[in-house]
């Protein structure tokens, strides 16, 4: 069991990383969803918002700077991949 300080910390932390990543997961669900949808210039400006908001959460220490590159390198693989099949 963690010590009173330890736990205060972690909820403290928990507070901060919390919106970040589920502001990241949320930009990168919207993104493959309007994907499968076939709207694909939506799924672009989502796409670069889902960057960013990765690059955020990376940048501040709430998803491992290597998770984030996977996530973006898949998701913009799978646009490219849609665009590529529209064409």
């Amino acid at each position: 069991m963690p010590s009173a300080k330890a736990f205060r910390v972690s909820e403290r932390r928990k507070s901060i990383n919390q919106p970040l990543k589920s502001r990241a997961r949320n930009l990168v669900t919207r993104t493959r969803k309007l994907i499968v949808d076939g709207d694909i210039e939506g799924a672009e400006v989502a796409a670069k918002g889902a960057v960013v908001a990765l690059d955020k959460a990376a940048g501040k220490g709430a998803m491992h700077r290597n998770t984030v590159s996977r996530k973006k390198s898949r998701l913009i693989k799978h646009l490219n991949d849609a665009k590529n099949i529209q064409e």
